[in-house]
């Protein structure tokens, strides 16, 4: 990857749609996906294995990928996992890749996923070793790496342990999750230095919200760090139902063009993806769209006439 490439994982159809009180059918998961796909996002997180009295927004996700191999479709995509259960379904839809969570916080910990940070983390190992024997890349991502609602900051050693301990048993990505939006540029900025100095930058990514309005001024931070990974979601959409405070991921909408402006290589056509945004905007009744929406559209029309 180039220094002026930049990677985004659009996860408006998982981490987007998880905590929205409109659950969308799957027929309409699937539009919104290929909507995302047509503006040219390299990345989708399209769904999650989980129980669906826990999160019913994510029922039926193996419908949705067997809808969309059924229509030939092609940008790769990813499934979250919370178990063994979950990778044993994911696999039997077809999942190329799926996100394992670990946990920065014991509070974050047994809110989430019901278990310990250890628990977490060795049914994480056991999946990575079985994934490789399955031809399946793993993305670990590491919740609440930066504040926890139940335990406060995290103190940085325990992202660092995390993502030595991952990086090294083979995890294809590890992933920096600002879970509920608490996270401040310099915050972002030593923790990134950091790691992509002992890393390198190839392996690493940074999932962002928007709570206090820093989404975009973490990414930056991020940006100079060397990072060049990010998770984003469609039309702002986001939330966890298990971290009370998180609201919306950075918008994609919002990324794609600062990014753009300033110069990096995303891949993305805007006017195509102000059209998915709208498509999420219509079937969500709910998403916010990215700050820079209005301005987007304005300054778009005015190109085409």
């Amino acid at each position: 990857m180039t220094e002026r490439r930049v990677v985004i994982t659009d996860v408006g159809p998982r981490d987007g749609l998880q905590n929205q009180q409109k659950i969308l059918s799957v027929e309409e998961r699937i539009a919104l996906v290929k909507a995302i796909a047509a503006a040219g996002v390299p990345q989708i997180e399209i769904g999650s294995f989980v129980s669906p009295k826990a999160v019913p927004a994510m029922a039926a996700t193996e419908e949705v990928f067997a809808g969309l191999a059924n229509a030939g479709f092609t940008t790769p995509t990813l499934a979250l996992i919370p178990n063994m259960k979950g990778y044993e379904l994911a696999r039997a839809a077809g999942a190329k890749t799926v996100t394992m969570v670990l946990y920065a916080s014991e509070g974050m910990a047994q809110e989430n996923a019901a278990m310990s940070m250890a628990e977490a983390e060795a049914i994480t190992l056991d999946i990575l070793a079985l994934a490789k024997q399955d031809n399946v890349d793993v993305i670990a991502t590491i919740a609440v790496a930066f504040t926890c609602p139940f335990d406060g900051p995290t103190e940085p050693f325990i992202v660092t342990r995390l993502v030595n301990k991952f990086l090294q048993a083979g995890a294809d990505q590890v992933v920096l999750a600002d879970t509920i939006g608490a996270a401040h540029p310099q915050q972002v900025r030593d923790l990134c230095t950091t790691l992509v100095n002992s890393h390198g930058a190839e392996r690493l990514g940074c999932h962002f919200h928007d709570t206090r309005a820093m989404g975009l001024a973490n990414v930056y931070a991020a940006l100079e760090s060397g990072i060049r990974r990010f998770d984003s979601s469609i039309a702002g959409l986001g939330g966890c139902p298990f971290a009370p405070g998180a609201s919306g991921n950075v918008a994609t909408d919002d990324i794609a063009m600062m990014l753009q402006q300033m110069g990096f290589d995303t891949g993305i056509d805007l006017k195509k993806l102000m059209q998915a945004s709208d498509l999420a905007q219509k079937f969500t009744g709910s998403a916010p769209g990215g700050r820079a929406k209005a301005w987007l559209q304005g300054s778009l029309a005015k190109q085409v006439s």
